[in-house]
């Protein structure tokens, strides 16, 4: 048995480690043990996320010259458009 399957619930953990076991699983925890124990993971904001998402979508439409189309459709100004778009 591997020493990180020795952890078969919940109350074998304390503190952070087992807030992120319960909101990820207790499978998934062990998974980020093993892959990432010993590290600094970095979890950014979903808003960060959903930016770089939006940023991809107004490239993909990008066209040229639809810089105000894009602006007005994601409520942003024409000037971050063509911030993302070069």
């Amino acid at each position: 048995m591997n020493t990180i399957e020795k952890i078969t619930n919940l109350d074998q953990l304390s503190g952070e480690q087992r807030d992120i076991a319960e909101v990820i699983g207790l499978e998934s925890y062990r998974k980020l043990v093993e892959q990432y124990g010993g590290t600094h993971v970095y979890i950014c904001k979903a808003e960060t996320i959903l930016r770089e998402l939006r940023n991809n979508e107004i490239r993909s439409q990008f066209n040229g010259c639809n810089y105000r189309e894009l602006a007005k459709k994601y409520c942003v100004s024409e000037m971050t458009v063509r911030k993302i778009v070069l």
